[in-house]
């Protein structure tokens, strides 16, 4: 790690002078607590700010405590992050808690290296927690922090490389105060939010507009340097809605795939956004599912949902039941009956939430 200097350098005095005007007021900055901080930095990974803090005071009020967290059921914490997304944050979290229980006495590790031996700690959370909780001079890097040192220094690597990693550190960490590590780091990555953005940074009153090497070589479009992601494919769902009286049979998503431990409804899937009326019916047969054709409905109109990796296209039919599906049937599919009550309560993926609210 680069020696700290003694003297805050031009990034440190104009970012900590900044800082305070600018600021916004986030419930996660009023606090030392090592849990709080985590719990927020989990949360906004790959979320907005303006989504993620509705989930920071639910998960907070439910779970004030790291033990607390630890003790609940995994579906129960699943339930509270549903509509979040990247649901494996969400698991990994629950178990980092109770690592932290079991194996800490309840208490996080108070340095950076130790946190990195946390399950699901990597180096930008750790950071974050040693130098907000504990005031450790090590530097955060994340997307924002990235951008502005990009700028600021001219740094021309691909910041998705992960050898990149350690040259934006080094300059990171030459940079960040002894004094003031927690200051600092709040104000490079607030900055990054609110002024140095992806599109449209706000350069004209940019108080490191003389020392940016991108605003001084007309470069701020095209840094930082970011390789662009492989397309995402298409995946088409077709979801059978089970339904016998006041109750809907639904499955927990066992396998490794999106969404493991939501429920959603029985699921074939296809290479195209069609399932022939043919198909259905035979796939229903092997279901040993009895249908009540007074009931019977056209399957709903597509619903589109964007994950990070790939897109989903799905489409409900609402089979109601004549009687009830077969116990082998409900064995084979992981499927169970479930109330409106109940259905409620089961932590879903977003698409499914969004389907029951409209339609059921």
């Amino acid at each position: 790690m680069t020696a700290k200097t003694h003297q805050p350098s031009f990034l440190a005095s104009a970012l900590l002078a900044w800082y305070p005007r600018h600021h916004r007021d986030l419930p996660w900055r009023h606090t030392r607590d090592p849990y709080a901080i985590w719990l927020s930095e989990v949360i906004l990974q790959q979320t907005r700010v303006a989504q993620g803090l509705p989930y920071y005071e639910t998960f907070l009020a439910a779970y004030p405590t790291v033990q607390a967290l630890a003790a609940a059921p995994e579906a129960e914490v699943l339930r509270y992050w549903q509509g979040l997304g990247y649901y494996s944050r969400a698991r990994n979290m629950h178990r980092t808690a109770q690592q932290v229980v079991t194996e800490y006495a309840g208490k996080f590790p108070g340095t950076y290296a130790e946190l990195l031996k946390l399950r699901g700690i990597g180096p930008y959370t750790a950071a974050a927690i040693a130098s907000f909780a504990f005031d450790e001079a090590v530097a955060v890097l994340d997307g924002n922090v990235y951008r502005v040192l990009a700028r600021i220094f001219g740094l021309h690597s691909d910041i998705v490389a992960p050898s990149s990693r350690k040259e934006f550190q080094a300059v990171a960490d030459q940079h960040i105060p002894a004094s003031t590590p927690a200051d600092f780091n709040q104000a490079i990555m607030e900055f990054g939010a609110i002024q140095c953005t992806p599109a449209k940074p706000d350069c004209l009153f940019c108080p490191l507009q003389h020392q940016c090497w991108a605003f001084q070589h007309g470069q701020v479009a095209l840094l930082p340097v970011k390789s662009k992601a492989k397309a995402s494919r298409t995946r088409y769902f077709h979801y059978f809605v089970l339904r016998h009286g006041e109750q809907t049979y639904l499955r927990e998503r066992r396998e490794k795939d999106i969404w493991q431990g939501l429920y959603d409804f029985a699921l074939t899937e296809t290479t195209v956004s069609e399932l022939p009326p043919a198909e259905l019916a035979r796939q229903l047969d092997a279901l040993g599912a009895t249908l009540d054709t007074s009931q019977a409905a056209e399957p709903s109109a597509a619903y589109r949902h964007v994950l990070s990796h790939q897109k989903l296209e799905a489409r409900f039919h609402d089979l109601p039941l004549a009687q009830p599906l077969p116990a082998t049937t409900l064995r084979d599919l992981g499927l169970r009956a479930y109330s409106p009550a109940e259905i409620e309560a089961l932590p879903k993926p977003k698409l499914i939430a969004n389907y029951i609210e409209q339609k059921l």
